[in-house]
């Protein structure tokens, strides 16, 4: 039996599977990873990546964040790939219990899932720092410069920066969810970002599943490894155990629902509880 066999064979006797992502699942939706050698962080800019993406810095060089923010965060024209798919059905199928991701791009939402706990919030939401009022992503990338709100304050998006601290709700959800799991699958993430990574800990279930490309902290202690792509491997099982139960009607309205021009948006938004 070979790693895809063995991963159809898990889902296929599980009950309540949490997934766990990071950089990795976008990637393959052109989504660059911060911390490859080819994503963000190599990349040249007035200030390094890490400092723009902090609340000091957006505090104090606001302009500056948002000429950075809106060249290389809002990345609205990606659509889901094989591994946000085969999420979205494992939970209409009633096999997936949440996805619990560090990436702020939307995509599980736009693939068709609904329970998602985003650690690090989502660029399609943002909020006025002075009245608290809510502006969707249109409104950051048809404004110039800082984007202010009618009441003259500044309008920040909801993604958690270096710096700030997680949502309270957003991680008590996640840890209960990865806590009452039978499985954990982590998928397309070093387990080097913290205090993220470090809510894997919480998981007591049966079988630990991990598919990334480079090597992880927790791999000597995963019942399946496999290094590989995360939409390769879902897509390969796409073909396999459950396929043939997606309709291509049903594919189709998944590949069509990202959020670029013109598209659907990948959630209904809401203010966000600070």
């Amino acid at each position: 039996m070979d790693n895809i066999e063995k991963l159809a064979d898990i889902v296929r006797n599980s009950r309540s599977i949490v997934f766990f992502g990071g950089a990795g699942v976008s990637t393959e939706s052109g989504i660059p990873d911060f911390r490859s050698v080819d994503g963000l962080y190599s990349q040249q800019w007035d200030y390094p990546p890490e400092t723009i993406l902090s609340h000091t810095f957006f505090m104090e060089k606001t302009e500056e964040f948002y000429r950075f923010y809106r060249a290389k965060m809002l990345c609205l024209d990606a659509k889901p790939n094989a591994a946000h798919l085969k999420l979205a059905q494992l939970e209409a199928e009633g096999k997936l219990s949440a996805v619990v991701t560090q990436n702020i791009d939307g995509l599980h939402q736009a693939a068709g899932s609904k329970t998602v706990y985003e650690l690090h919030g989502s660029v399609l939401r943002n909020y006025c720092t002075k009245c608290g009022k809510f502006h969707d992503v249109k409104y950051i990338v048809n404004s110039q410069g800082v984007p202010k709100c009618e009441c003259g304050g500044i309008v920040k998006p909801d993604v958690v920066l270096y710096e700030e601290a997680l949502d309270d709700s957003t991680v008590s959800g996640a840890v209960n969810a990865i806590a009452s799991a039978d499985t954990l699958i982590i998928g397309g993430t070093s387990l080097n970002v913290y205090p993220a990574a470090g809510l894997i800990r919480y998981f007591k279930g049966k079988d630990l599943v991990i598919i990334n490309m480079a090597p992880t902290p927790m791999d000597r202690n995963a019942d399946l490894l496999i290094c590989d792509r995360i939409g390769e491997v879902f897509f390969k099982d796409l073909g396999g155990y459950a396929m043939k139960r997606l309709t291509s009607a049903a594919l189709s309205t998944l590949l069509t629902a990202g959020c670029g021009a013109g598209a659907k948006a990948p959630q209904t938004p809401q203010p966000p509880t600070k």
